[in-house]
């Protein structure tokens, strides 16, 4: 089963056919971790990039029962970025996943659409488009879980 670590270690050809082969899994209840991943950056530079953006911008998503997550913000953990959450086709391959949709309940970030899928029991991969784009990754486990 791949770690955040592989993941971070991995390139973007490596990471897509995972996310491919992956389940959709069910969709995660409550506060989840995050680590962005960004293909391309070398091995310590995606680990040194996945630092900052986790210190300093993006820490992970919250998911509500009612069909809806926010984004955590920031070292002081602010909730934002509302968006709606269920199954749906993947852009990459149009098998199920879950779909995380802004383009419902954000002005600023409409054109983002992340999907995820389980890639381990408690860990998911998450794809994300700008603009019909796909522009990189993340993962997201459950607080306290295992970090590899």
């Amino acid at each position: 089963m791949p770690t955040e670590t592989e993941l971070l270690r991995s390139d973007d050809k490596q990471i897509e056919e995972l996310f491919r082969k992956s389940p959709a899994g069910e969709v995660p209840r409550g506060p989840m971790e995050g680590v962005a991943i960004i293909p391309g950056a070398g091995r310590a530079g995606a680990r040194v990039l996945a630092g900052v953006v986790n210190r300093f911008l993006w820490r992970g998503k919250v998911f509500s029962p009612e069909g809806y997550l926010s984004n955590r913000l920031t070292a002081l953990d602010i909730l934002s970025i509302l968006a709606m959450v269920g199954p749906g086709p993947s852009r990459l391959d149009d098998r199920e996943c879950i779909v995380i949709d802004y383009s419902h309940t954000s002005m600023v970030f409409g054109s983002v659409r992340d999907e995820l899928r389980q890639v381990d029991p408690d860990l998911y991969l998450g794809l994300i488009w700008l603009a019909g784009h796909k522009i990189g990754w993340f993962t997201l486990r459950a607080p306290g879980g295992v970090r590899g």
